[in-house]
């Protein structure tokens, strides 16, 4: 029996009074239809005289079976199906393998193909734009399903279990705020905690470094120690098995939920070199045969039906016989990176797994393992030591890439603080065999088809038959509905809730050969879009390109959804997607974009293609709307979508500051070693480096050292427009003393998670001159530090 004390009784009254119920609750349902559940008026008899009244607590309710599970979610990033080796892969994923022998195998789970809205559809149950995540947070537009903001009328799995009794904590990439509310000063309701989750600790961005993250405890930033043996996911393993072990502490009576999404392997790819070393040749003769040879592999295992065709390579990305000789070790190195850091992650969570096994809660824990939150991740186009290059459509050749990389130490830099590496978009490809496509694309099961592993001992045997029924991640939190016997709530928190759009897979768990129960699906991405509906399966990939966003700009303006053409699948006995029926059937074909046009509408997803606003308007991009900032020396972690566009715009930064003689450190510093700018000082002479994306280093520094004693700065920044060229100019004490010319500047963002620092350069640091001493905190008073867009 659970038992509260005093502090329940005060929320009691409290709670109460707020309600302003003359019943005190009794006219609330007590069904789980309307939560939080009544208060539960007090056992006391009370009298006027003490002597006379008997004083006796409630005896609480339980809400939950006597066997309730613990539940852990686990959420992989940018891992295709054809990487791991437990679905017919070559990267060695042991833990994933061990869950699958001790649980079951689902090879038809669908993602929606991108971060934001996975993770949004599996935390509510609902398709991603009626929660208003069609997009990406960072690239959030004014259309209802394409906010980024996910509505409290569709309240999280942590939220409804936490008043059902559970403990919930979430742990890694949350990627569900909006850019501009992550600053110190939010506004935090939309943080997880906001969502039902009592404990966070991870990072709030679409992506941050494994060896300088920018962590958040709560509802505070945090910094990792500065450490070479420090990594992020290993990290967060640490911190999930220190929080269980205050469960078990504090309340070992109630039941748990874990998130645990840590955002590997999401880029940059960051993994130890013994990691990455264990693959040295397995990957040499390139893409193509690696997508043979798992498609065998697929077929022997059992993990595709028989029959299934391999589907052939895009004729817009490269063939690996195309790849020049002279990049052969880079291409192939950035492979053996990325398998490195998903054998990595993998035993991490086997580390996580065997954490439960010595604190005896394994048996009755369901472990919900998703193998992705989209097929592989393309955004490395041609590879890159740069991930954001792409992003910012920054015209580059491999070669200038080499020619970068061989200044700070050649193919040994790759995974290290040094870049933001991220391998060939043909590796992601090859990683989501035997399908078309990759991430970012939701018209074929390359970008949305992702393996998941279910195991609960207490309940669920082993039998190894694969389950390959359809469903989707907005099926996860109906599901656990169900396990519980948990109706969903109309009404959370005193709002109405919307409904969920998931159907329960718990009925795959004794029954492999069972009949699907899922009707219907709506997928939408960046214009990429799909249905699927008793077995059919209708597409159309839509204009953007994620192997290749250059050529995809000239596509985007020149499309139009109306003109797009469909293809038809039969999925029954097609897995792959590979037999278009569109011209044998084309009355299916109708009747299923019209049907798609339907859920579309009904799940906000109109207007189609509202994800690509941002590549077509990017000025329209979220944004402060300060033009005036004034910081003291101690402004800290204020992330780049939030701060002044130092690196994109016209504008004045003016610095107060009393320095020690010959003095070292930084004045402020916007993004990290993979693209930034900073002003710092070395022996007292003054230098500023635009650090566009590693491959091109904009540098500007006075001969002689600055005096000690106080100084007025200023970096004068001109530039003539998004990605074009300016000029920057320093002034010391109203005299100039150095310039640079920019050849070209940052479109939109230098970074995903990094962050404008005064007085140091937290997190990844901008300059390799200072990656030794970092955050290299300036020898000096800072009085103010003003900056005004021109």
């Amino acid at each position: 029996m659970r038992h509260f004390g005093p502090l329940f009784l005060v929320n009691t009254i409290v709670l109460c009074a707020l309600t302003l119920d003359p019943a005190c609750g009794q006219s609330i349902p007590d069904d789980g239809s309307v939560l939080p559940f009544p208060p539960q008026p007090m056992a006391s008899v009370t009298q006027p005289r003490l002597q006379d009244s008997t004083m006796q607590w409630p005896n609480p309710k339980e809400r939950l079976p006597d066997d309730a599970p613990n539940i852990l979610v686990i959420l992989i990033d940018d891992v295709g199906f054809g990487v791991a080796e437990t679905f017919g892969g070559e990267v060695h994923t042991p833990t994933l393998s061990k869950l699958a022998d001790e649980g079951l195998r689902y090879n038809c789970f669908h993602t929606t193909a991108i971060c934001s809205p996975t993770r949004a559809s599996l935390l509510t149950g609902r398709n991603h734009t009626r929660v208003s995540s069609g997009t990406i947070a960072e690239r959030a537009v004014a259309f209802d399903g394409y906010t980024g903001v996910i509505p409290k009328t569709a309240a999280t799995f942590a939220e409804v279990l936490k008043h059902y009794g559970y403990h919930t904590s979430a742990f890694g990439k949350w990627h569900n705020t909006p850019a501009t509310e992550t600053t110190a000063m939010g506004p935090k309701d939309r943080w997880p905690n906001g969502y039902g989750f009592e404990y966070f600790y991870g990072f709030l961005a679409g992506e941050t470094s494994q060896w300088e993250p920018r962590l958040v405890e709560n509802y505070n930033f945090v910094e990792p120690p500065i450490d070479e043996s420090y990594h992020l996911t290993e990290d967060l393993v640490d911190k999930a098995l220190n929080w269980l072990d205050e469960r078990q502490s504090f309340a070992p009576d109630k039941p748990f939920l874990m998130y645990w999404a840590p955002g590997a392997v999401h880029g940059p790819h960051h993994v130890f070199p013994e990691w990455a070393d264990k693959y040295k040749g397995k990957f040499d003769d390139g893409w193509d045969a690696y997508r043979k040879r798992v498609h065998q592999r697929q077929l022997e295992m059992g993990i595709i039906p028989p029959g299934t065709q391999l589907t052939p390579r895009d004729e817009t990305m490269a063939a690996w016989d195309d790849i020049p000789p002279e990049q052969l070790a880079f291409q192939r190195r950035g492979m053996e990176i990325y398998a490195g850091f998903v054998e990595h992650t993998d035993t991490q969570v086997g580390r996580l797994v065997e954490g439960l096994e010595s604190r005896g809660l394994r048996e009755n824990t369901l472990v919900i393992y998703i193998w992705g939150d989209n097929g592989s991740s393309a955004e490395g186009q041609n590879g890159s030591i740069s991930e954001l290059l792409a992003q910012n459509n920054i015209a580059n050749t491999v070669q200038q890439q080499l020619d970068a990389l061989e200044k700070i130490g050649g193919l040994d830099a790759l995974g290290t603080p040094k870049t933001d590496n991220m391998y060939h978009a043909g590796w992601a490809w090859a990683g989501s065999t035997p399908f078309k496509a990759t991430k970012l694309v939701a018209s074929h099961f390359g970008g949305t088809r992702n393996p998941m592993v279910v195991s609960w001992p207490k309940k669920i045997r082993p039998d190894g038959n694969i389950r390959n029924q359809f469903h989707h991640v907005i099926d996860i939190a109906p599901t656990i509905y169900e396990i519980l016997g948990i109706a969903p709530p109309d009404q959370v928190n005193g709002q109405k809730q919307i409904p969920i759009d998931g159907t329960s897979l718990a009925y795959t768990f004794e029954s492999p050969d069972a009949a699907g129960q899922k009707d219907a699906q709506f997928f939408d991405n960046n214009g990429s879009r799909g249905i699927y509906r008793d077995g059919w399966f209708a597409c159309t990939f839509g204009p953007l390109i994620p192997w290749n966003t250059p050529a995809s700009a000239p596509r985007i303006k020149a499309w139009d959804s109306a003109t797009d053409a469909w293809e038809l699948y039969r999925l029954e006995d097609d897995f792959s997607q590979a037999k278009d029926l569109a011209a044998a059937e084309p009355e299916k074909l109708e009747e299923l974009k019209d049907q798609f046009a339907t859920m579309a509408e009904k799940n906000q997803g109109f207007p189609i293609g509202a994800g690509l606003w941002l590549r077509l308007y990017p000025q329209d991009r979220i944004a402060t709307s300060y033009r005036r900032w004034e910081f003291t020396g101690n402004t800290r972690r204020m992330p780049e979508f939030a701060a002044p566009g130092l690196g994109r715009e016209s504008n004045t930064v003016t610095i107060k500051v009393d320095l020690r003689e010959n003095a070292d450190g930084v004045l402020y510093a916007l993004g990290g070693a993979g693209g930034g700018l900073t002003l710092y000082l070395q022996d007292g002479r003054l230098k500023y480096l635009y650090n566009l994306f590693i491959i091109e280093q904009y540098t500007a520094e006075t001969t002689e050292p600055l005096a000690a004693g106080p100084h007025t700065i200023q970096v004068v920044t001109q530039i003539e427009g998004p990605g074009q060229s300016g000029t920057v100019n320093l002034v010391v004490d109203d005299q100039h003393v150095a310039s640079t010319a920019l050849k070209r500047t940052v479109p939109a963002a230098f970074t995903a998670s990094e962050t404008l620092d005064v007085g140091l350069d937290l997190g990844s640091t901008v300059s390799l001159d200072y990656l030794q001493q970092r955050p290299y905190e300036i020898e000096g008073t800072i009085d103010s530090v003003v900056v005004t867009l021109d």
